[in-house]
């Protein structure tokens, strides 16, 4: 994929620093007990504002990933065996931080005949158990297409179901190179049929057309999909793909629009949005 390298951020990319008593609350929780949250070790953007809000999220399965996606600054190879305490540990730890919603992710293990699956199950049983008026949202791998372990998830039902597309069908190759579009796509679809609510995120700014956009924001539509995010790709580092292009406020905007045109429940379209971005407001009127 030839692109030509966008390094200047424009205006719109810059930062508040996070405040708020309640950020300040968690943020000493989190240093006093060694929690460990994607919010503050992927230094997300929104922490302020969704730890403000009562929302975190949490990553599962270790931090070694069997998958070398072109976007992604998570460490790829042999990851280490699962383990089993880390379900009651995630749960203690949405208990301490008093987390509202709770967004649990993880890395893909393709190394495992469940692909995790059980892990998540036990991960999602133990937060109720520890936490019982939390909500969940699990942002889930493909599972390789094995569903039996997707039919796991569905068993667990949490409140919400996320897997996120990443890109558009051109674009699959280089910037999810082991996933697959179509598979992607079923995969939203047996939840959808599994009565399941289900999200799914895009990243742009990777050299997709406008026509892309909105072709696979209703390829999303066509399997059920009733939440969208839609945010910015920034290159986490210079040996992962390169910013074709920054896509303004406005663009992000009419994305928004024409999503809800489309159907979607809810739309987060901006170019801070991230995955869990407003997370906690997705569980109601759906």
């Amino acid at each position: 994929m030839e692109v030509k390298v966008k390094t200047k951020k424009p205006k719109w990319l810059r930062v508040k620093l996070p405040t708020g008593e309640e950020y300040k609350k968690v943020r000493s929780l989190v240093s006093e007990h060694k929690l460990h949250t994607i919010c503050e070790s992927g230094n997300c953007p929104n922490m302020g504002e969704c730890w403000g809000a009562g929302t975190a999220t949490f990553m599962i399965l270790g931090n070694i990933c069997t998958r070398s996606c072109g976007f992604c600054a998570v460490k790829t190879g042999k990851p280490l065996a699962a383990d089993l305490l880390e379900p009651k540990r995630v749960a203690q730890s949405v208990k301490l931080m008093s987390v509202r919603h709770a967004v649990i992710t993880s890395v893909d293990r393709d190394d495992l005949d469940d692909g995790g699956s059980r892990i998540w199950v036990e991960t999602v049983e133990e937060i109720r158990k520890a936490s019982n008026e939390t909500t969940l949202e699990t942002l889930i791998p493909d599972f390789a297409g094995k569903w039996e372990n997707l039919q796991r998830i569905i068993n667990v039902a949490p409140e919400i179901v996320s897997h996120n597309l990443e890109t558009v069908r051109r674009l699959t190759k280089e910037v999810r190179i082991q996933a697959k579009y179509n598979r992607s796509l079923e995969v939203l679809r047996r939840l959808k049929q599994g009565g399941m609510r289900t999200k799914s995120g895009v990243m742009l700014g990777l050299g997709e057309t406008k026509e892309e956009v909105l072709e696979t924001m209703q390829d999303l539509r066509s399997v059920g999909v009733d939440i969208l995010t839609l945010g910015q790709y920034l290159q986490p580092t210079p040996k992962h793909l390169p910013v074709a292009d920054f896509v303004t406020p406005e663009q992000f905007q009419e994305y928004k629009e024409i999503g809800l045109d489309m159907g979607y429940r809810f739309v987060e379209s901006a170019p801070l949005v991230r995955s869990s971005y407003h997370a906690e407001r997705h569980i109601f009127d759906l």
